[in-house]
């Protein structure tokens, strides 16, 4: 049975995911490399936005109930990131430690700025901290496949962070401008998410393999393991790493679509 993952667990997480990071940037051949996944960033420039954005997070948090972000002043004094790699790896290090260190004084409760204010998760600590984890564990990824030995996401993060990225990222109430559709995600290891899409937005539920209930057919539908999955979900895999059927014009139309625009 499923695991509901917990704030501590998610702080957990957050520190062994950091720590696996950090492995991967000091074993790669150089912070000139290029990133595969992101052709237009050397590895230096990964570890810099990544460790900004875990300072950009803890400021968020820090700041509290808020209509926006705080200044970038809060948390980008302007130096940027080291670039000898022991001093770049200590940067990044002191970036994780000051998130976790404001996460654990705020709690999972407090109120604070998102930008996903019209998805079903909460505007609250406990939900940037859920956030953290899937996004470094990809990135740990993006790391590893420098010198092309990726390894794959723990069910326990993967299952968690597609949960995440369905409700947090996907879910919204921004009408959806193509034709309506249902698309159905199963991860092998027994969990699946039905995600609608519509004029009255996209909408997300979790569904029990042959528990019956909503009968209508999807029109697409995506399997493989939670960490393809996720990894799909972020543009690093094709969907033909899936087992997939369907109208594959919906994933398309899903990967352009922007609802902030």
């Amino acid at each position: 049975m499923h695991k509901n993952l917990t704030f501590s667990d998610h702080l957990r997480l957050i520190d062994e995911r950091s720590t696996a990071f950090r492995a991967a940037v000091a074993a790669a051949p150089s912070l000139d490399a290029q990133v595969p996944s992101r052709p237009e960033w050397t590895l230096f420039d990964l570890v810099q936005r990544v460790g900004l954005n875990r300072r950009k997070t803890a400021a968020v948090v820090a700041a509290g109930p808020a209509d926006g972000p705080p200044e970038q002043s809060a948390w980008d004094d302007g130096t940027g990131a080291p670039r000898e790699r022991e001093a770049l790896l200590a940067w990044w290090t002191e970036s994780v430690a000051h998130l976790l260190g404001v996460l654990r004084a705020a709690g999972p409760d407090r109120r604070c700025w998102t930008w996903w204010d019209d998805s079903p998760s909460p505007q609250t600590s406990g939900a940037w901290a859920r956030r953290q984890v899937p996004e470094i564990a990809v990135f740990t990824s993006d790391v590893q496949r420098i010198p092309g030995a990726p390894q794959p996401l723990s069910d326990e993060v993967a299952l968690d962070g597609f949960d995440d990225c369905q409700f947090t990222l996907c879910a919204t109430t921004v009408a959806w401008p193509h034709d309506p559709a249902i698309v159905d995600y199963h991860a092998t290891e027994g969990r699946s998410w039905r995600l609608r899409l519509s004029p009255e937005g996209a909408q997300v539920v979790r569904v029990t393999p042959g528990a019956g209930g909503d009968r209508e057919t999807a029109d697409v539908h995506a399997r493989g393991t939670a960490s393809d999955l996720v990894l799909f979900f972020y543009g690093r895999i094709p969907l033909e790493a899936l087992e997939f059927a369907g109208d594959r014009r919906v994933f398309d139309q899903l990967a352009a679509w922007d609802p902030s625009v």
